[in-house]
C-alpha cells in the first residue's frame, strides 16, 4: 500500500482524524538554554501512558535525510537519533512506558520487499554516483565553479538491516542514551523503557502490536491505557484499529510532498545534479554568517486519532436490517482486511483496484449490498471466513472489465488536459529571447566579461520592434546587436524534441481492451489464459497471502517461511471456488538468523557488510546461488509512469538452496560475527526513583539464574519474565559512550534486565474485542464534520486535542516588549551539533563566560555533578511527578481577541 497515496486518500476522507501538535521549544535565559520540562502537563491537552516508536521510521530520515546534507559521520547520525527522540518525547510526555522497536530479522514474506527495495537502492545509488561524476566533469570542463569533492564513502543505506556492524553500534548508542535520559531528565524519573534492538526478531511494529496483544491478555491491564504510536507507515494505522483499544494514537511527521532538496554537487536548493550549472554560492547574509542555514523549516508532527476515525467508520459502516446482530467492532476488523486488496507489504494489489481511483469506498458499498448475504462478518479475531469473501470478489469481478475502461477514459482525458496546459504555457510565452544588450542578466552581473553596453539604445529597440517585418530568412527569434547585424547569442529556438506529447511507457496488456485476461496471464505470467490450473496456483496463493496477512496483525506471525511466489496478482474474477481452499500454515517454523537475511535481502554490491567467505557466494561465479544475485535487472512498469512505481522483476530466493550454501561458510566466522549472527530479546531499563529498581537489584545480588516474574504492581500492570542480562547496565557503574563527542555516564544509577513477554500457546487465539471495562472517549464528531464540503473553504486541523482552544494573540505592546528580550540572529552551530539537543540541557557546554563582577546565578549552577558538565545547567522547575487527575491551577489570562 503506498504511504502518501493511503494517507492522503483517509485525511481526505476523514480530516477530523488529524491534529496538529503543539510543541514546546526549550527557552534561553543568560545564553544558558533551558531545556523542555516533559515532567509537566502535555501542551495538547491530553495525557499519553505508553509512548512506541517503530525507529527505523527515525533511523532512515536521520542517516540519509532528503532535505538538508547528510550527517558526516556515523557519530552525526547517532546524535541526531538522540535528537529526534527527544523532540517526539516532548511532544508525547508519556507517563508509564517508552517502548523502542527496531526492525529484526523479518518474516519471509516481507523479505521478497526488503530484496526488491535493496537491490533497487544499490542500483539508483550507484547510478546516481555515476551521473554526478559525469554531470561534475562537464561542468569543470566548461570553467564552472564546483566545491571541492569530499573524500568519503558513499552511506549504503542497507546497513541498516539487521546483522550488520552499524545495527550492533545503534543498539549500543541506544543503551547508553536511555541511561542518560534516565539519569538526568526529570521527565523519564518514572518511566519504563523497553529496548528492542535488531537482534530480537520480528519488524518493529509488529513487536510492538505483539506486546500490546499480550498485556491486553493479562488480567492487570488496564483497558483505558492511552497509547500513541510513532511512525510513517500506512500500516501502522491498520495495527492501531486491530488492537481495538479505546484510546489509539499515532505521531507521525506531517507529509509534505515536493519538499526541496540540496544539489548533490554543490549543496546549493533549487536545482537538482543534473540541471547543476556550477555557478558560486551567493552570499548570505552580510558576512556569509547564515552559510550552514537551511532554507526548509523544521519538520512539523501531526495525531492521527484512531478513536475519531472509529467515530467515521462507524457511522459508515452501520447497516439497518441486517439478519445478525451488527458489531461495530467486527465491522472495523473487515474494513482493515478490505484495504488489504489494495495492496500491503505482502502482496501485490489486485490490478483492478486502486487507492487513486476510490478502491476502498467502491470494495466498502460492495461490503454493505453483499453482506445481507453473506449471513455474517468476513473475519473474526484474525481468522478469514473464504465463502464471505468469495462473494465479495466476485462482486468486484463484475465491474473489472467497466473499471478498467473508465480508468483508460481518465488517463486520456488527463493528457488531453495536459496538452491543452503545455500548448497555453506555449503560447503565453514571449514571441521572441532579446539577445545582445538587451539579454536579461542577473543582478550583479553586469560588469561581467560578457555584457555590452549600448551605443545607441533607441536604434536598438526599435530593431526589435521592426523584427516581424524582416524578411522569412531571419528567424523571429533572432537577437540583434547594436549595429543592427544577428546576434550569435541570440533567441532560443524550440528544439526539435520539445513536442506537444510525452512518451508514454508501452503497454502490451491494454486492460482496457477485449481479451485483457488472456494478455494479461501471457505477459505477466508467461502462460495461457486457458491454463485453469496454473491460474487456480495464483489464486490459492494470493488467498494464502490473504490469511496471513490478517493472521499477522491480530495474532502475530502464523509462518515465518511462507511467501507469495509471484510478482503479480489474479483478477477478482478469478476468485471462484476459493471457498474450499486450505489456509491452514506449517506450525513450529523459526526465523532466520541475522547474517542469513543479508545473504537473502542483500545485492552483491552491499556484499561489504557480510563475512569475506559469505561475500564471495554472491560474487564467484562458480557459486552455487550466484543467480539469486543479479547484476541487472529488468523493472515491468506494470501500467505505471515512473520506475519507482515498477515491479522489480527479481529472482525468488530458494531457502534450501541458500541454506545448503551457507553450511559450507558458517565455520569461517570470527566470535564477533557469530554473536551478531545470534537472536536475542528486549531489555527493561528503569531509573532510581522506580519502583522495579529495588527489585531488580536485588535479583542480581542473588545471582538467580531462573526466569523470575515481573510483579505487575511495581510496573503498571506489565507482565512478563526477566533473567539477568550478562551486559546490564548496573549502578554505580560507569556507563561507557559509544561516542566520543559524548561523556561517560560516571554516576549512573540505572539498572537492566532481560525481558520476556507473556508466552502462550500456539494455538492461542487473541479475541479481536474492546475489553471490559474499557471507556471509550467522549465523541469528537459534530455534525458539521459529516459535511462534504467546506463551502469553498480550506480545512484545517485542529491545535491540540481541546476542540474548544482559542487562539491566543498578543497586543502590540507586548510585541514590543518580546522585541526588546527575545534574540534576533541565532548563532550558526552547524546542522549537528556536539550532543544531542532538544532537550536542550544534553548539548554540548552552553554557559556563558561571567563578565568581570557578574555574579553567577545559584539556581542554574547548583547540583552540577562532573557528568552533566557537557551539559548545561538542570532545568528551572520542580521535579514532581505529574498526577492526570490532580486539578491543575488556572493559567493566568492573556489577551484575546474577539
Amino acid at each position: 500500500m503506498g504511504v502518501p497515496a493511503f494517507f492522503r486518500w483517509l485525511s481526505r476522507k476523514y480530516p477530523s482524524i488529524i491534529v496538529n501538535c503543539v510543541e514546546e521549544k526549550p527557552k534561553e535565559c543568560n545564553g544558558v538554554k533551558i531545556p523542555v520540562d516533559a515532567s509537566k502537563p502535555n501542551p495538547n491537552d491530553v495525557e499519553f501512558d505508553n509512548l512506541y516508536l517503530d525507529m527505523n521510521g527515525i533511523i532512515h530520515p536521520c542517516t540519509h535525510p532528503e532535505d538538508k546534507p547528510a550527517p558526516k559521520n556515523e557519530d552525526e547520525m547517532m546524535v541526531a537519533i538522540f535528537e529526534y527522540i527527544d523532540r517526539l518525547f516532548n511532544i508525547v510526555r508519556p507517563r508509564r512506558l517508552l517502548y523502542m522497536a527496531i526492525d529484526g530479522v523479518a518474516p519471509r514474506a516481507k523479505m521478497n520487499q526488503q530484496r526488491s527495495r535493496r537491490f533497487r537502492a544499490s542500483k539508483e545509488g550507484m547510478e546516481a554516483e555515476i551521473e554526478k561524476q559525469r554531470v561534475r566533469e562537464e561542468i569543470l570542463a566548461k570553467g564552472g565553479y564546483l566545491p571541492p569533492e569530499e573524500i568519503k564513502e558513499r552511506f549504503d543505506s542497507n546497513c541498516i538491516t539487521p546483522g550488520t556492524e552499524f545495527m550492533d553500534n545503534l543498539a549500543k548508542c541506544l543503551r547508553y542514551y536511555i541511561a542518560d535520559r534516565l539519569n538526568n531528565d526529570p521527565g523519564w524519573k518514572n518511566l519504563t523503557v523497553i529496548l528492542s534492538d535488531a537482534s530480537a526478531p520480528g519488524e518493529g511494529e509488529h513487536k510492538i502490536m505483539d506486546y500490546i496483544r499480550r498485556q491486553r491478555a493479562q488480567p492487570n491491564h488496564d483497558p483505558n491505557t492511552h497509547h500513541c504510536l510513532c511512525g510513517a507507515d500506512a500500516d501502522l494505522i491498520m495495527l492501531g484499529l486491530a488492537t481495538h483499544e479505546p484510546n489509539f494514537t499515532i505521531i507521525r511527521e506531517e507529509f509534505k510532498p515536493n519538499k526541496p532538496k540540496p544539489c548533490g554537487l554543490c549543496n546549493q536548493f533549487g536545482h537538482d545534479v543534473k540541471d547543476c550549472e556550477g555557478l558560486p554560492r551567493e552570499k548570505k547574509g552580510k558576512h556569509d554568517e547564515l552559510a550552514d542555514s537551511l532554507p526548509c523549516a523544521e519538520g512539523e508532527f501531526i495525531f492521527i486519532r484512531l478513536s475519531v476515525l472509529r467515530e467515521y467508520l462507524e457511522r459508515e459502516l452501520t447497516m439497518a436490517s441486517l439478519p445478525f446482530t451488527f458489531d461495530v467492532e467486527r465491522s472495523i476488523d473487515d474494513w482493515v482486511f478490505m484495504c488489504f486488496f489494495v495492496g500491503n507489504d505482502f502482496l501485490p494489489h489486485l490490478p483492478s483496484l486502486e487507492i487513486r481511483e476510490g478502491a476502498i469506498d467502491r470494495l466498502v458499498n460492495i461490503y454493505k449490498n453483499v453482506v445481507h448475504k453473506t449471513g455474517g462478518y468476513l473475519t473474526e479475531s484474525g481468522y478469514v471466513n473464504l465463502q464471505r469473501v468469495q462473494m465479495i470478489m466476485l462482486a468486484v469481478g463484475e465491474v473489472e472489465d467497466s473499471i478498467f475502461k473508465k480508468r483508460k477514459d481518465d488517463e486520456d482525458s488527463f493528457r488531453r488536459r495536459q496538452k491543452e496546459k503545455r500548448k497555453r504555457m506555449k503560447r503565453d510565452q514571449p514571441s521572441f529571447s532579446p539577445g545582445g544588450i538587451l539579454t536579461p542578466h542577473a543582478l550583479g552581473s553586469r560588469s561581467s566579461p560578457g555584457s555590452q553596453v549600448a551605443s545607441n539604445p533607441r536604434q536598438a529597440a526599435y530593431e526589435m520592434r521592426m523584427q516581424n517585418n524582416l524578411s522569412p530568412s531571419v528567424s523571429p527569434n533572432t537577437s540583434f546587436t547594436s549595429d543592427g547585424s544577428p546576434s550569435p547569442r541570440g533567441g532560443i529556438k524550440r528544439k526539435a524534441d520539445d513536442s506537444d506529447s510525452e512518451p508514454e511507457p508501452e503497454d502490451n496488456v491494454r486492460l482496457w481492451e477485449a481479451g485483457w485476461k488472456q494478455r494479461y496471464y501471457k505477459n505477466k505470467f508467461d502462460v495461457d489464459a486457458a491454463d485453469e490450473k496454473f491460474r487456480r496456483k495464483v489464486v490459492q496463493s494470493y488467498v494464502e497471502g490473504l490469511c496471513w496477512v490478517l493472521r499477522y496483525y491480530y495474532q502475530g506471525c502464523a509462518s515465518w517461511k511462507w511467501y507469495y511466489p509471484f510478482h503479480y496478482a489474479p483478477f477478482a474474477s478469478d476468485f471462484e471456488g476459493i471457498a474450499d481452499m486450505p489456509s491452514d500454515f506449517e506450525k513450529g517454523t523459526k526465523p532466520f538468523k541475522p547474517l542469513e537475511q543479508l545473504m537473502g535481502v542483500f545485492p552483491a554490491a552491499s556484499g561489504n557488510f557480510l563475512p569475506p567467505s559469505w561475500r564471495k557466494l554472491m560474487s564467484d561465479p562458480d557459486s552455487s546461488i550466484i543467480d539469486f544475485y543479479p547484476e541487472d535487472f529488468a523493472i515491468d512498469l506494470n501500467g505505471k509512469r515512473y520506475a519507482w512505481q515498477g515491479v522489480a522483476l527479481l529472482p525468488f530466493v530458494d531457502e534450501r538452496r541458500l541454506r545448503a550454501a551457507l553450511e559450507e561458510v558458517y565455520p569461517d566466522l570470527t566470535p564477533e560475527e557469530t554473536r551478531r549472527n545470534s537472536l536475542g530479546g528486549d531489555v527493561l531499563f528503569v531509573g532510581k526513583h522506580h519502583p522495579l529498581h529495588d527489585f531488580i537489584l536485588e535479583l542480581y545480588k542473588t545471582g538467580s539464574t531462573e526466569s523470575v516474574d515481573v510483579p505487575p504492581e511495581l510496573c503498571h500492570g506489565i507482565q512478563g519474565k526477566f533473567s539477568l542480562d550478562e551486559e546490564a547496565v548496573l549502578p554505580n557503574q560507569v556507563v561507557c559512550s559509544p561516542i566520543p563527542v559524548l561523556k561517560d555516564l560516571t554516576h549512573n544509577a540505572v539498572i537492566s534486565i532481560n525481558f520476556k513477554d507473556p508466552q502462550f500457546a500456539e494455538d492461542y487465539i487473541f479475541k479481536a474485542v474492546m475489553l471490559p471495562g474499557a471507556r471509550k472517549p467522549a465523541p469528537v464528531l459534530k455534525p458539521s464534520d459529516w459535511e462534504k464540503s467546506s463551502n469553498g473553504r480550506q480545512w484545517k486541523p485542529q491545535l491540540g486535542f481541546n476542540r474548544d482552544r482559542r487562539p491566543v494573540h498578543l497586543d502590540p505592546a507586548a510585541f514590543r516588549a518580546l522585541g526588546h528580550v527575545m534574540p534576533r540572529g541565532s548563532s550558526g552551530t552547524g546542522v549537528y551539533s556536539n550532543a544531542a539537543p532538544p532537550p536542550a540541557a544534553f548539548q554540548g557546554n552552553m554557559y556563558r563566560p561571567l563578565l568581570r563582577g557578574q555574579a553567577q546565578i545559584p539556581k542554574l549552577m547548583s547540583n552540577v555533578r562532573p557528568q552533566d558538565s557537557w551539559r548545561g545547567p538542570p532545568p528551572l522547575f520542580q521535579q514532581q511527578r505529574f498526577d492526570r487527575n490532580t486539578l491543575l491551577p488556572p493559567l493566568p489570562p492573556l489577551k484575546r481577541t474577539t
